[in-house]
Protein backbone atom coordinates (compact mmCIF):
# COMPACT_ATOMS: atom_id res chain seq x y z
CA UNK A 1 0.00 0.00 0.00
CA UNK A 2 1.03 3.61 -0.57
CA UNK A 3 2.74 5.56 2.21
CA UNK A 4 1.12 8.85 3.11
CA UNK A 5 1.90 11.69 5.50
CA UNK A 6 -1.07 13.24 7.28
CA UNK A 7 -1.24 16.25 9.58
CA UNK A 8 -3.52 17.00 12.49
CA UNK A 9 -3.91 20.57 13.74
CA UNK A 10 -4.32 21.36 17.42
CA UNK A 11 -3.95 24.45 19.58
CA UNK A 12 -3.50 25.53 23.16
CA UNK A 13 -3.02 28.78 25.02
CA UNK A 14 -0.25 29.02 27.60
CA UNK A 15 2.23 31.36 29.23
CA UNK A 16 5.96 31.01 29.78
CA UNK A 17 8.95 32.89 31.09
CA UNK A 18 12.63 32.74 30.16
CA UNK A 19 14.50 32.82 33.44
CA UNK A 20 17.45 30.83 34.80
CA UNK A 21 17.56 31.06 38.61
CA UNK A 22 21.25 30.14 38.73
CA UNK A 23 22.38 33.35 37.00
CA UNK A 24 21.98 37.00 38.12
CA UNK A 25 18.96 39.06 37.00
CA UNK A 26 21.09 41.31 34.80
CA UNK A 27 22.49 38.28 32.97
CA UNK A 28 18.99 36.90 32.46
CA UNK A 29 17.91 40.26 31.05
CA UNK A 30 20.88 40.39 28.69
CA UNK A 31 20.21 36.84 27.50
CA UNK A 32 16.41 36.86 27.21
CA UNK A 33 15.33 40.50 27.10
CA UNK A 34 11.65 41.22 27.76
CA UNK A 35 10.91 37.48 27.99
CA UNK A 36 12.29 37.63 31.56
CA UNK A 37 9.37 39.81 32.70
CA UNK A 38 7.14 38.62 35.51
CA UNK A 39 4.20 38.02 35.42
CA UNK A 40 4.98 35.84 32.37
CA UNK A 41 3.70 36.40 28.84
CA UNK A 42 1.43 34.10 26.84
CA UNK A 43 0.75 32.80 23.33
CA UNK A 44 -1.94 31.09 21.35
CA UNK A 45 0.10 28.12 20.17
CA UNK A 46 -0.88 26.24 17.03
CA UNK A 47 0.69 22.88 16.26
CA UNK A 48 0.63 20.45 13.38
CA UNK A 49 1.33 16.81 14.17
CA UNK A 50 2.74 15.06 11.09
CA UNK A 51 2.27 11.28 10.91
CA UNK A 52 3.12 8.64 8.32
CA UNK A 53 1.63 5.29 7.43
CA UNK A 54 -0.02 3.17 4.79
CA UNK A 55 -3.50 3.90 3.51
CA UNK A 56 -5.69 1.04 4.68
CA UNK A 57 -8.96 -0.41 3.35
CA UNK A 58 -10.91 2.45 4.98
CA UNK A 59 -8.98 4.99 2.94
CA UNK A 60 -7.21 6.35 6.02
CA UNK A 61 -3.71 6.22 7.46
CA UNK A 62 -5.06 6.62 11.00
CA UNK A 63 -8.47 7.15 12.49
CA UNK A 64 -8.49 10.91 12.94
CA UNK A 65 -10.90 10.74 15.85
CA UNK A 66 -8.42 8.54 17.69
CA UNK A 67 -5.59 10.91 16.75
CA UNK A 68 -7.57 13.89 18.04
CA UNK A 69 -8.22 12.24 21.40
CA UNK A 70 -4.59 11.12 21.73
CA UNK A 71 -3.27 14.63 21.16
CA UNK A 72 -5.80 16.06 23.60
CA UNK A 73 -5.02 13.48 26.28
CA UNK A 74 -1.24 13.62 26.01
CA UNK A 75 -0.69 17.30 25.16
CA UNK A 76 -3.34 19.96 24.79
CA UNK A 77 -5.49 19.16 27.83
CA UNK A 78 -2.38 19.29 29.99
CA UNK A 79 -0.92 22.46 28.45
CA UNK A 80 -3.98 24.56 27.71
CA UNK A 81 -4.21 27.58 30.06
CA UNK A 82 -1.04 26.50 31.83
CA UNK A 83 2.18 28.16 32.95
CA UNK A 84 4.55 26.06 30.86
CA UNK A 85 7.56 26.41 33.15
CA UNK A 86 5.67 24.41 35.76
CA UNK A 87 3.34 22.34 33.58
CA UNK A 88 5.79 19.56 32.72
CA UNK A 89 8.97 18.57 34.52
CA UNK A 90 10.92 18.70 31.25
CA UNK A 91 10.49 22.49 31.21
CA UNK A 92 12.09 22.85 34.61
CA UNK A 93 15.26 21.35 33.19
CA UNK A 94 15.15 23.09 29.79
CA UNK A 95 13.23 26.34 29.26
CA UNK A 96 9.99 26.14 27.25
CA UNK A 97 11.14 27.85 24.07
CA UNK A 98 9.18 27.15 20.90
CA UNK A 99 11.74 24.63 19.67
CA UNK A 100 11.94 22.85 23.03
CA UNK A 101 8.17 22.67 23.42
CA UNK A 102 8.02 20.99 19.99
CA UNK A 103 10.71 18.51 21.10
CA UNK A 104 8.94 17.60 24.34
CA UNK A 105 5.57 17.25 22.59
CA UNK A 106 7.25 14.75 20.26
CA UNK A 107 8.50 12.80 23.26
CA UNK A 108 5.02 12.76 24.77
CA UNK A 109 3.40 11.53 21.52
CA UNK A 110 5.96 9.22 19.93
CA UNK A 111 4.78 6.12 21.82
CA UNK A 112 1.23 6.68 20.56
CA UNK A 113 1.51 8.01 16.99
CA UNK A 114 3.80 7.34 13.97
CA UNK A 115 5.36 10.81 14.00
CA UNK A 116 7.40 12.44 11.25
CA UNK A 117 7.23 16.10 12.34
CA UNK A 118 5.94 18.42 15.03
CA UNK A 119 5.50 21.99 13.84
CA UNK A 120 4.69 24.50 16.57
CA UNK A 121 3.73 28.11 15.89
CA UNK A 122 4.35 30.53 18.74
CA UNK A 123 2.78 33.16 16.50
CA UNK A 124 2.33 33.40 12.71
CA UNK A 125 5.84 34.80 12.19
CA UNK A 126 7.77 32.32 14.37
CA UNK A 127 7.64 28.54 14.40
CA UNK A 128 9.74 25.47 15.14
CA UNK A 129 9.95 22.00 13.58
CA UNK A 130 11.14 18.89 15.38
CA UNK A 131 11.65 15.50 13.75
CA UNK A 132 12.97 13.26 16.50
CA UNK A 133 16.68 13.93 15.96
CA UNK A 134 17.88 14.09 19.57
CA UNK A 135 18.32 17.80 20.40
CA UNK A 136 18.26 19.02 16.79
CA UNK A 137 15.41 21.29 15.72
CA UNK A 138 14.55 23.94 13.16
CA UNK A 139 13.41 27.50 13.86
CA UNK A 140 11.80 29.77 11.25
CA UNK A 141 11.24 33.51 11.16
CA UNK A 142 8.71 34.87 8.69
CA UNK A 143 9.04 38.47 7.52
CA UNK A 144 8.64 40.67 4.43
CA UNK A 145 10.14 43.48 2.38
CA UNK A 146 9.00 45.56 -0.57
CA UNK A 147 11.15 46.06 -3.65
CA UNK A 148 11.00 46.68 -7.38
CA UNK A 149 12.86 44.87 -10.13
CA UNK A 150 13.14 44.43 -13.86
CA UNK A 151 13.81 41.08 -15.47
CA UNK A 152 16.07 41.54 -18.50
CA UNK A 153 19.45 40.50 -19.84
CA UNK A 154 21.64 43.42 -20.91
CA UNK A 155 22.85 41.45 -23.91
CA UNK A 156 19.35 41.19 -25.40
CA UNK A 157 16.98 43.65 -27.01
CA UNK A 158 13.68 44.67 -25.42
CA UNK A 159 11.86 42.40 -27.83
CA UNK A 160 14.10 39.45 -26.98
CA UNK A 161 13.78 40.05 -23.25
CA UNK A 162 10.01 40.35 -23.60
CA UNK A 163 9.91 36.97 -25.31
CA UNK A 164 11.63 35.47 -22.23
CA UNK A 165 10.25 37.49 -19.32
CA UNK A 166 6.99 38.90 -20.69
CA UNK A 167 5.70 42.06 -18.96
CA UNK A 168 8.47 41.73 -16.36
CA UNK A 169 10.90 43.07 -19.00
CA UNK A 170 9.22 46.48 -19.20
CA UNK A 171 11.91 49.12 -18.88
CA UNK A 172 10.64 50.92 -15.76
CA UNK A 173 10.29 47.77 -13.70
CA UNK A 174 7.55 46.72 -11.29
CA UNK A 175 7.29 45.92 -7.59
CA UNK A 176 6.38 43.18 -5.13
CA UNK A 177 5.67 42.73 -1.46
CA UNK A 178 8.06 39.83 -0.91
CA UNK A 179 7.27 37.35 1.85
CA UNK A 180 10.42 35.77 3.28
CA UNK A 181 10.85 32.70 5.50
CA UNK A 182 14.31 32.01 6.94
CA UNK A 183 14.84 28.67 8.68
CA UNK A 184 17.86 27.70 10.77
CA UNK A 185 18.87 24.35 12.23
CA UNK A 186 20.89 23.50 15.32
CA UNK A 187 20.95 21.72 18.64
CA UNK A 188 18.72 22.89 21.45
CA UNK A 189 20.76 24.10 24.39
CA UNK A 190 19.93 21.75 27.30
CA UNK A 191 19.39 24.67 29.69
CA UNK A 192 18.16 27.69 27.69
CA UNK A 193 16.09 25.62 25.26
CA UNK A 194 17.37 27.69 22.33
CA UNK A 195 18.95 26.75 19.00
CA UNK A 196 20.33 30.28 18.86
CA UNK A 197 19.59 33.64 20.42
CA UNK A 198 16.29 34.69 18.86
CA UNK A 199 17.11 38.40 18.95
CA UNK A 200 20.44 37.74 17.22
CA UNK A 201 18.64 35.67 14.58
CA UNK A 202 16.16 38.48 13.91
CA UNK A 203 18.93 41.10 13.94
CA UNK A 204 20.89 39.15 11.30
CA UNK A 205 17.87 39.16 8.99
CA UNK A 206 17.27 42.86 9.65
CA UNK A 207 20.89 43.89 9.11
CA UNK A 208 21.81 41.84 6.08
CA UNK A 209 18.49 41.52 4.25
CA UNK A 210 15.66 43.83 5.27
CA UNK A 211 17.53 47.10 5.81
CA UNK A 212 19.55 46.91 2.59
CA UNK A 213 16.77 45.52 0.37
CA UNK A 214 13.51 47.05 1.58
CA UNK A 215 12.08 49.79 -0.65
CA UNK A 216 14.78 49.47 -3.29
CA UNK A 217 14.92 49.02 -7.02
CA UNK A 218 16.99 45.86 -6.90
CA UNK A 219 18.64 46.27 -10.31
CA UNK A 220 19.93 49.73 -9.43
CA UNK A 221 20.36 49.75 -5.65
CA UNK A 222 21.91 46.32 -5.00
CA UNK A 223 25.28 45.92 -6.77
CA UNK A 224 24.86 42.14 -7.04
CA UNK A 225 21.83 42.59 -9.31
CA UNK A 226 23.61 44.89 -11.72
CA UNK A 227 25.01 41.68 -13.20
CA UNK A 228 22.45 39.07 -12.06
CA UNK A 229 18.82 39.10 -13.15
CA UNK A 230 16.74 39.57 -9.94
CA UNK A 231 14.33 36.70 -10.42
CA UNK A 232 12.79 35.24 -7.28
CA UNK A 233 15.20 32.32 -7.60
CA UNK A 234 18.26 34.56 -7.78
CA UNK A 235 17.01 36.77 -4.93
CA UNK A 236 16.60 33.67 -2.73
CA UNK A 237 20.14 32.53 -3.53
CA UNK A 238 21.44 36.03 -2.79
CA UNK A 239 19.74 36.01 0.62
CA UNK A 240 21.18 32.53 1.24
CA UNK A 241 24.61 33.97 0.45
CA UNK A 242 24.09 36.95 2.77
CA UNK A 243 22.91 34.95 5.77
CA UNK A 244 25.13 31.86 5.78
CA UNK A 245 27.99 33.43 7.71
CA UNK A 246 25.90 35.56 10.13
CA UNK A 247 23.83 32.50 11.06
CA UNK A 248 27.06 30.57 11.71
CA UNK A 249 28.16 33.38 13.99
CA UNK A 250 25.07 32.99 16.20
CA UNK A 251 25.76 29.26 16.60
CA UNK A 252 23.36 27.69 14.07
CA UNK A 253 23.27 26.72 10.40
CA UNK A 254 21.10 28.11 7.64
CA UNK A 255 18.55 25.45 6.66
CA UNK A 256 16.40 27.13 4.00
CA UNK A 257 15.23 30.33 2.38
CA UNK A 258 11.68 30.55 1.05
CA UNK A 259 10.77 33.61 -0.99
CA UNK A 260 7.18 34.24 -2.01
CA UNK A 261 7.08 36.84 -4.76
CA UNK A 262 3.31 36.71 -5.23
CA UNK A 263 0.47 34.30 -4.44
CA UNK A 264 1.32 32.57 -7.72
CA UNK A 265 5.14 32.43 -7.52
CA UNK A 266 7.52 31.22 -4.83
CA UNK A 267 10.83 29.41 -4.58
CA UNK A 268 12.94 27.69 -1.94
CA UNK A 269 16.67 27.06 -1.61
CA UNK A 270 18.18 24.74 0.97
CA UNK A 271 21.41 24.56 2.90
CA UNK A 272 24.28 27.01 3.15
CA UNK A 273 25.98 28.99 0.44
CA UNK A 274 29.60 28.10 -0.24
CA UNK A 275 31.54 29.96 2.44
CA UNK A 276 34.35 30.92 0.03
CA UNK A 277 31.90 33.14 -1.87
CA UNK A 278 30.35 34.95 1.09
CA UNK A 279 32.80 37.68 2.09
CA UNK A 280 32.29 39.74 -1.07
CA UNK A 281 28.50 39.75 -0.61
CA UNK A 282 28.74 40.92 2.98
CA UNK A 283 31.05 43.74 1.93
CA UNK A 284 28.44 44.85 -0.61
CA UNK A 285 25.69 44.89 2.00
CA UNK A 286 27.75 46.84 4.54
CA UNK A 287 28.87 49.33 1.88
CA UNK A 288 25.26 49.89 0.88
CA UNK A 289 24.14 50.25 4.50
CA UNK A 290 26.75 52.92 5.15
Amino acid sequence: MAKCVINRRAEFSASHRYWLPEIPPEENLAKFGACTNFPPHGHNYVMYVGMVGEIDHTGMVLNLSDVKHTIAREVTTQLNFSYLNQAWEEFQETLPTTENIARVIWQRLEAHLPLVNIRLYEHPELWADYQGNNMQAHLTISTHFSAAHRLALDTLSLEENTSIYGKCARVNGHGHNYHLEVAIVGDIDPRTGMIADLSAFQNAIDKYVLEPMDHTFLNKDIPYFSEVVPTAENIAVYIQKLLTKPIHEIGAKLHSIKLIESPNNSCEVYGEYQLSDIEHSLEEVLAKAS
